[in-house]
């Protein structure tokens, strides 16, 4: 059996069914690497319980390092023909009220589903990923894992630099790399990675790939990732793969318990090794 690792009163590697922000007031200040979560919003999807999302940005500010990284998955809901607005509400109550900073919005692609077609308005297509940072700067960021394939690959190109004052500056010769630095648009499509599993009896989930790339660039192995809304479990799946340690909050059992099972496989996968 495996050594219990604690964080104060808290047991790592564990999902606790409690409120998270009660549970998060067991956390220790600056304690936490990184913070990787979906919170359930504007009645999306139904769950018992409703999420206070300003006071849950306040406890996840309080326990995260100096540098840490909180990455929110959030939409807005439409409704008679307007949207919610609670992304935009909760960038700047994040900013304002709490102290963060936004360090980057970044919009997560998906795929809608084949010949789906909505009559009185656009299918929407994209989460936004919300990165809030506390602090002056990353502590950790390493963006070279994240590199995509680049279009023109290999194309020549000729150009210029141009000054502030519109002044143009010398000419440059460059040669395109087969990738470039990933931007703030990610096409993850979990359709092409992911088969249909347990973690979908959950009715909201976000694919592994997403959480793995926000761990590969924000976090080391052996750091701490805190997950408010631990739904199926992804984010801890995922950060006992890849090395890290995690504490998730779920109120739900049934989905605790889906989360368990999964993370019960990853274990037995390990054992084989």
């Amino acid at each position: 059996m495996a050594e219990k690792k604690l964080l104060g009163s808290i047991e790592l590697n564990r999902i606790y069914q409690r409120d998270c922000i009660e549970g998060m007031r067991m956390i220790p200040e600056e304690t936490i690497d990184l913070v990787v979560t979906s919170p359930p919003y504007d009645n999306l999807r139904t769950y018992n319980s409703a999420a206070d999302l300003t006071e849950v940005g306040r406890e996840c500010f309080r326990v995260m390092k100096d540098g840490a990284i909180m990455a929110v998955v959030i939409q807005d809901q439409t409704k008679d023909f307007g949207k919610s607005c609670t992304t935009a509400r909760t960038i700047v109550k994040y900013v304002d009220e709490i102290g963060f900073k936004l360090f980057e919005t970044v919009i997560w692609a998906k795929s809608g589903r084949p010949g789906a077609w909505w009559n009185k308005r656009f299918r929407v297509d994209h989460e936004y990923i919300l990165l809030f940072l506390k602090g002056d700067r990353p502590r950790y960021f390493n963006k070279e894992p994240l590199k995509v394939p680049a279009i023109y690959a290999g194309t020549r190109f000729h150009g210029t630099t141009r000054k502030n004052n519109g002044e143009l500056v010398g000419t440059s010769d460059n040669v395109q790399a087969e990738k470039k630095c990933r931007g703030t648009i990610w096409y993850i499509d979990p359709s092409k990675s992911e088969k249909r599993s347990i973690k979908h009896e959950h009715p909201a989930t976000f694919p592994d790939k997403l959480v793995d790339d926000l761990l590969v660039c924000f976090s080391r192995e052996g750091d701490i990732v805190l997950d408010p809304f631990m739904g199926s479990g992804t984010t801890a799946v995922q950060a006992l793969k890849m090395g890290r340690n995690f504490i998730g909050f779920e109120i739900e059992r049934e989905y605790i318990e889906i989360a368990n099972k999964r993370l019960d496989a990853v274990h037995s996968e390990e054992a084989t090794e």
